[in-house]
């Protein structure tokens, strides 16, 4: 149990039916009354775990007194209560807990030790690749294709559920980790050694803030935060400014939750939440369905927040009775949200930083791309939109002026032709919206009554049913709806991301063929939160996000040039148009369904074995012991690097003299195009790699499969198919896509691999430097992205400005990020990324203090220089303790030894 010092006299009991919980009371602090729901969570941590050294009575009196005006300048150090992983961002947390066992050993210490002290999930989500689809037999042959290529990983976390304490993996096929989290993990008020406390948490992806959406504070952290946490650090963070979001209205009939989201989406990133909280209010909450909230939670990363957050109410009871939560755990979150003034009272407005307001009835269809979930389209202006982004992706025309380059494709379901805009991907799938019935309801209906007037899905699409928990195919059954789904292409592929992460699977031959051999412009439509260039297939080049009843629809009519309103999707059987209108589901009909085919029955019943896996999983071999027996030969799981050589005490950090730039980026360069993910290229350092290692290229996998391996993973850093090194613009017309730079260790700096060019740097002692635009690094909290860039001797990060997960992970991984001076760039510098760069100011770290910028001389091959004050965004103290220890783990290491 966490012991406080109790300053304040907060400790008290609570009395619910027959149990007896201790609580910390908020109402022992004067003000915390007055504070917005999401600070008043932050509140009670800071009260149950003052311990006089990192959290003060000073901290909670600076909480209660909170100013929502102030720019954030507070730091506070917050506990969750628990972690969260999936298994791409997760497998390395264990690799490297397993690594930290034999550290310890080396320095002394006992490896058992080294054990989660927060409890710590794991669900595997990430690994099902959809390479069969559109046939009965899909799901078992995807989810056998998975175990053939990850077991040596699965056999690895089998171990880690048995070595370590309060550590628990969900095995493969059961679900998206961000609804078994709503529908099961997540208890909203946490009963743990006899305390009732907010159940608060962070996860290893940044959509853990779904969960936002059952009143649980929680958020997206570096895999090395959650690593940390698990080991009983807390997160370091100052405290927010809230924005508070106010709904009023209904939503109208044929508006569904997506358009909600998407419409919130473009409204938060154009206002600004980037590193805020943001709390829905208002008498407009009510109307929100839990499964709504959940989906307006999930999006948190696309609009930038930290969190999106609403506040429990009756709604939350109701769904944690219907997903078959215990009459006692409900009885507790009521009494204690209402004991603690956690519960939604519509009619008190509460004091927020900044505010913002949606009225639910003016939301219309809506979709977002070609390539940023803010980027939304209104559905009647789609086909408009659509032509006037087409031109950027192609010069084809035909004779109207329309882009257009019909080709002749020959498949197995015969032969049609293939254009500019078809969509050759539909995909049901993402945490993001299967788990809310009213939209995987409203596709089936709506899948239904096309059949019914006769209409098929376009041959040249690849259809994806993929959802996030087996409930879904539980009502799709109760409510007779699957052979509509099926009959239209909607097979079931599996439970797990898929579409949404790149795992879409290679797309038919033929039609890949043609797509590459014509350099076509074809689309992807899926029901995801992110549609980030390169991500979803590397056939696919424009991607749109919608609505699970639209996806269907776009699957009908195959190509992003139609215009729902005026194109008839087809014929029906007495040979008359048929539109949208005429199949979309009504309101009543979707709300008859939902009460008609879900019940509490269907959760308990899902959940009941979740842990217990299916017999594949119960028939993997697993290895005993403390620590990790490593097989040399295993290209999937290596023991990490980080702790090679490591002493305990720390060596002092060093400024940076005669570094070369690696990378020169422009804007919103994304998590997507720095951390390795999605399939392995033949020819790339990756590829080789593991050619080397003797893996034929059709075991190669994917690039999350084998996060646990950093040898694949530094290979795979900084090379996404769409990265745009602006390095190469001087030697190559019309710069290069894709991972690669220009090696200074060569005469005249020529082309070559990011990765062959960092060695070459590192063999000759020489530092490297990232040189970024603004937004860098936005996207999934990827540990990747800052450990690859880190093992590829990268010292420093020089941007305009930072996504906060992925620059809190830099830190934690010994790397400097630095900002030009405001409103300056690269550019406005006249920086080419031929300079070598000295960086002043790093040494006054080892005395205790941060500068607030650092002296950045950039030399160019004239000789001529450029001087600017880099800002210096080690943003907290904690931050600073990391940095001088070399990163986050090496601290929690000797630390942990430290204190026996």
């Amino acid at each position: 149990m966490t012991t406080s010092i109790n300053s304040f006299g907060a400790r008290g009991t609570l009395e619910v039916g027959d149990n007896s919980y201790e609580v910390f009371r908020l109402s022992a602090v004067p003000g915390t009354e007055k504070l917005p729901y999401s600070l008043k969570v932050l509140a009670e941590n800071l009260l149950r775990t003052e311990d006089g050294k990192n959290i003060t009575a000073d901290h909670i009196r600076q909480i209660a007194s909170w100013d929502p005006s102030a720019e954030p300048s507070i730091e506070i150090q917050f506990t969750p209560a628990r972690v969260i992983m999936q298994d791409f961002t997760g497998v390395p947390c264990i690799v490297d807990l397993a690594t930290m066992r034999e550290a310890v050993t080396a320095l002394g210490g006992d490896p058992t030790k080294v054990n989660p002290l927060s409890p710590a999930d794991m669900v595997i989500d990430h690994s099902v690749i959809l390479d069969v689809f559109g046939q009965s037999d899909a799901l078992e042959r995807n989810v056998d294709l998975e175990y053939q290529r990850n077991g040596e990983r699965y056999q690895f976390l089998r171990w880690g559920q048995g070595a370590f304490d309060d550590f628990k993996v969900v095995p493969p096929g059961m679900g998206i980790v961000h609804q078994v989290n709503i529908e099961y993990l997540a208890p909203t008020v946490m009963s743990r050694n006899g305390q009732a406390y907010p159940d608060t948490c962070v996860g290893t992806d940044s959509h853990t803030t779904m969960v936002n959406g059952l009143g649980v504070l929680g958020w997206g952290v570096g895999g090395i935060e959650a690593e940390a946490a698990m080991l009983g650090q807390p997160v370091s963070m100052l405290i927010p400014r809230v924005v508070g979001f106010k709904l009023s209205g209904e939503i109208k009939p044929g508006v569904t939750a997506t358009d909600v989201v998407l419409t919130a989406t473009q409204m938060l990133r154009k206002h600004g939440v980037v590193g805020k909280f943001v709390e829905f209010y208002g008498k407009g909450v009510a109307e929100v369905p839990l499964a709504n909230r959940a989906t307006l939670g999930n999006m948190s990363p696309e609009f930038g927040s930290t969190a999106a957050i609403f506040p429990i109410d009756g709604e939350t009871i109701e769904y944690l009775r219907l997903t078959g939560r215990s009459d006692e755990q409900l009885a507790l979150v009521e009494a204690y949200a209402k004991e603690q003034g956690l519960w939604h009272n519509p009619d008190v407005e509460p004091i927020f930083s900044e505010y913002i307001e949606l009225d639910l009835s003016t939301v219309v269809p809506s979709i977002a791309g070609p390539k940023r979930p803010q980027d939304r389209i209104l559905l009647s202006a789609s086909k408009e939109a659509f032509a006037s982004d087409i031109v950027n992706y192609t010069d084809d025309k035909d004779a109207q002026g329309r882009s257009s380059k019909p080709v002749k494709v020959r498949t197995a379901e015969g032969e049609f032709e293939l254009d500019h805009g078809a969509v050759v991907v539909a995909g049901i799938t993402s945490c993001t919206n299967t788990s809310n019935p009213s939209v995987m309801l409203g596709a089936a209906i709506l899948a239904r009554n096309a059949v019914e007037k006769g209409l098929t899905t376009k041959p040249w699409v690849k259809t994806n049913m993929a959802p996030g928990s087996q409930v879904v195919t539980d009502y799709y059954e109760k409510a007779g709806l699957w052979p509509y789904l099926e009959k239209l292409g909607y097979y079931l592929g599996g439970y797990g991301c898929t579409t949404c992460i790149g795992n879409t699977g290679p797309l038919p031959l033929p039609i890949s063929k043609a797509i590459n051999d014509n350099d076509l412009s074809v689309t992807a439509v899926l029901s995801g939160n992110r549609n980030f260039e390169g991500r979803i297939s590397p056939d696919v080049k424009m991607n749109y996000l919608a609505s699970p009843p639209l996806v269907i629809a776009y699957g009908i009519a195959g190509t992003m040039d139609f215009d729902f309103e005026t194109d008839s999707l087809g014929d029906d059987t007495e040979g008359n148009p048929v539109f949208l209108k005429d199949i979309w589901p009504s309101t009543q009909e979707i709300e008859d369904t939902i009460k008609s085919s879900i019940s509490q029955d269907m959760f308990r019943k899902s959940y009941e074995t979740i842990f217990a896996g299916d017999h594949r999983w119960q028939g993997l071999s697993t290895p005993e012991g403390d620590t990790f027996e490593w097989d040399e030969k295993s290209t999937y799981v290596r023991k990490a690097p980080y702790f090679d050589g490591m002493t305990m005490d720390p060596a002092p950090v060093e400024n940076i003299t005669g570094a070369r730039v690696l990378a020169l980026l422009g804007d919103s360069v994304t998590t997507d195009h720095i951390s390795p993910a999605g399939p392995i290229k033949p020819g790339t350092p990756a590829a080789q790699y593991l050619d080397a290692n003797g893996v034929e290229a059709k075991d190669y996998n994917s690039l999350g499969s084998r996060r646990g391996n950093h040898e694949v993973m530094i290979r795979g850093t900084f090379a996404n198919i769409r990265l745009r090194n602006q390095l190469l613009d001087a030697i190559v017309e019309g710069g290069v896509a894709g991972g690669y730079t220009r090696d200074f260790t060569q005469a005249d700096g020529p082309q070559a691999f990011i990765y062959d060019a960092s060695e070459n740097y590192q063999a000759a002692g020489i530092p490297l430097v990232v040189l970024g635009g603004k937004e860098y690094g936005s996207g999934s909290s990827r540990d990747w992205a800052a450990k690859g860039t880190a093992l590829l001797g990268v010292k420093a990060v020089i941007t305009e400005s930072f996504e906060r997960i992925h620059r809190s992970n830099l830190i934690g991984m010994g790397v400097v990020p630095l900002q030009y001076p405001a409103g300056q760039s690269a550019a406005s510098l006249g920086l080419d990324g031929t300079e070598t760069f000295d960086i002043e100011g790093i040494t006054t770290l080892n005395e205790g203090t941060t500068p607030k910028t650092m002296k950045v001389t950039a030399t160019k091959l004239d000789g001529s220089v450029v001087v600017f004050d880099g800002d210096v965004r080690i943003d907290t103290p904690g931050e600073a303790d990391y940095y001088r220890h070399g990163g986050i783990l090496q601290y929690v290491l000797r630390n942990m030894v430290n204190a026996g």
